[in-house]
């Protein structure tokens, strides 16, 4: 599967996907859609379909937005300095739809290897685990826990 940005993705994004994913916004804290989500399955990128997080790494933070201990897919992920804010912190942005994602941080569970990946759920598409192979995803099933 050939995972790329195009016009055509980016004119259908909503406002909120927009400002998140193309001018590096951030949702507020427990407003986004998949906060809460449990199912299984993974989250690729709203703009490119890169496969990005797994439900298995998707832990219950407190912090408003989803957080997973690590990437599906490690190089679809880019890491990059952002010092906007007044702080310094480490963005996350998806590698071939260049899409903001959110942050890391080193404050994840220390069993798991001690990050939190911090997503705006505006950034991120859901694939439930009995859609996955349908979708073209079924080469990473063996990451998303049973049903």
């Amino acid at each position: 599967m050939k995972y790329a940005k195009t016009d055509e993705a980016v004119s259908k994004l909503t406002p909120a996907q927009y400002r998140v994913t193309q001018e590096n916004g951030t949702e507020r804290p427990f407003t986004g859609e998949y906060n809460d989500n449990k199912e299984p399955g993974i989250y690729v990128d709203i703009v490119s379909g890169e496969p990005l997080f797994a439900s298995s790494d998707k832990f219950d933070s407190g912090c408003g937005w989803p957080s997973f201990t690590k990437p599906i897919v490690p190089a679809n992920v880019n890491e990059l300095q952002d010092d906007a804010h007044g702080m310094v912190r480490t963005e996350v942005r998806s590698v071939h739809g260049d899409s903001h994602l959110g942050h890391v941080f080193a404050d994840g569970p220390q069993d798991r290897g001690g990050l939190r990946y911090c997503i705006n759920s505006a950034s991120l598409r859901f694939i439930p685990r009995d859609e996955m192979e349908a979708e073209g995803y079924g080469a990473y099933l063996n990451q998303v826990e049973d049903i």
